[in-house]
């Protein structure tokens, strides 16, 4: 940060951006907290999520539906 609060640009440094993601899961019966996290991580540090959709499949699947943000770090 510069000494009026802006960023230092030039540095080497990353620059921390906000993201809204949707996403559609299928999962497999079981917990739902470890595949989801690993989902989300793909797409940057999960900040908040909630699942806004939960369907039954057959053979047990669900189909989760995701609202999350995340924060990416671009150089």
């Amino acid at each position: 940060m510069t000494a009026g609060g802006g960023p230092v640009t030039g540095t080497g440094h990353s620059t921390p951006r906000l993201q809204k993601l949707s996403l559609e899961l299928i999962l497999e019966p079981g917990p739902l907290l470890d595949p989801i996290e690993k989902a989300l991580a793909q797409h940057g540090a999960p900040l908040r999520w909630a699942i806004t959709t939960c369907t039954a499949l057959p053979e047990g699947q669900r189909l989760i539906r995701l609202e999350a943000m995340v924060l990416h770090c671009t150089p």
